[in-house]
């Protein structure tokens, strides 16, 4: 059995722990495992030959992921690709004109999926064990119906995947934002300010809920549009009646008041995401222009995401990485790894058509006080994700 493993997406903390027990779990069952670089850019640009592409093909044994537990990120590194959509100045040169006549698709598109189905049988893989979010498990589903035998692992720290309660690198997210939302509540107190913390959740909230649910702030999330008149009177109230004379709110980067929209910009990655303007810095300009008050955006993104994983996170990457090979032996395929109910499962992978999974609004958020629910929590996720039935 030879079995390739590959990252795609962001990275968060858990993806090397994931990596190193997928090796060393294959080993025990006398497995070969080839590390595929740079996500789905490797088995779409990899050059042709008798020997691994150093550039995006590796193999892994005990010897040489002993210790990568121990750092953040991926020691395959990852990129943002979608091979059934890729645009023309990022195809591989290794494809010749006949390829690019038949792999086009529309404008500058083209569906590299024979390339990538190409290139795992030139790289003898019997199956791949794919970590990502929904992008890179959408690409997945796309291996699976083409006949590709695969196992998912849910990996975002916005821990919005379908069909799972959990995804690797959110509880790292959550117990670093609240670090730095405590560090800087002497700073915001010091010169008596409103801060508007910014964190990532383009669709769902869960992460800025999550992290408001252990700091005891208030939240906005993309799931429920809020009313920016009662956003401003709370943090007025709220400054008013602290003695130290400061207040805070943590923002997802795609949360919005009602009837406001924020600007895109940039070129849209594989995926078709654009940047959105910062939700936070907005909301500073607003909140000063209306009262006056001494307000800061500050942003919890990119340091949530990087480093070492907590212990939850590194419990769970383990436990997916061996159930994930558990199921290889088995010759279970076509599905993902999950939590549901607390407990650890294979599910289906997600429907692409689903989108992210969102926060169930009327059970999780209040949207009077623009806080987390914390009443009738009996039967819940402990991850805020899964409400009582």
């Amino acid at each position: 059995m030879r079995i390739g493993i590959l990252t795609g997406g962001g990275d968060v903390p858990g993806l090397n722990p994931v990596i190193k027990s997928v090796v060393y779990r294959s080993t025990e069952l006398g497995y070969e495992v080839v590390g595929i670089r740079r996500g789905w850019e490797g088995l779409t640009h990899m050059r042709p030959g008798p020997a691994l592409d150093p550039d995006y093909a590796r193999p892994l044994d005990r010897a040489n992921t002993r210790t990568i537990d121990r750092t953040g990120g991926t020691m395959l590194h990852t990129s943002r690709t979608n091979p059934a959509r890729m645009s023309a100045r990022r195809l591989p040169e290794t494809l010749d004109a006949a390829d690019r006549s038949r792999l086009a698709i529309a404008g500058d598109l083209y569906d590299l999926t024979p390339v990538v189905l190409r290139n795992i049988g030139r790289l003898g893989l019997d199956c791949l064990v794919t970590i990502g979010g929904d992008d890179t498990l959408s690409f997945s589903e796309v291996l699976v119906r083409e006949g590709v035998r695969l196992v998912a692992i849910p990996k975002t720290m916005d821990n919005d995947v379908q069909g799972t309660e959990y995804c690797i690198g959110f509880s790292t997210a959550i117990t670093r934002a609240k670090e730095l939302v405590d560090r800087q509540r002497t700073t915001l107190g010091s010169h008596e300010r409103i801060g508007i913390f910014r964190i990532f959740g383009r669709d769902a909230g869960f992460s800025a809920l999550q992290a408001a649910y252990i700091t005891s702030a208030r939240c906005l999330i993309p799931e429920a549009p809020f009313d920016l008149d009662r956003l401003v009177a709370l943090m007025v109230e709220d400054k008013r009646s602290n003695p130290s004379r400061y207040a805070l709110v943590i923002a997802a980067e795609g949360a919005m008041w009602r009837g406001g929209s924020l600007a895109e910009y940039g070129p849209p990655d594989a995926y078709g995401h654009r940047r959105k303007a910062n939700v936070a810095e907005t909301l500073a300009a607003e909140i000063r222009a209306r009262t006056g008050e001494d307000t800061i955006a500050m942003e919890l993104t990119y340091d949530l995401r990087s480093g070492q994983a907590d212990a939850l996170d590194q419990t769970v990457a383990i436990t997916f990485a061996n159930i994930a090979t558990d199921l290889i032996r088995d010759g279970v395929f076509g599905r993902m790894v999950a939590i549901q109910g607390g407990n650890f499962v294979h599910t289906t992978l997600p429907d692409p058509a689903l989108g992210p999974r969102r926060v169930d609004v009327a059970r999780q958020y209040n949207l009077e006080r623009l806080r987390p629910q914390y009443a009738d929590r009996l039967g819940a996720s402990i991850f805020l994700s899964a409400p009582p039935a």
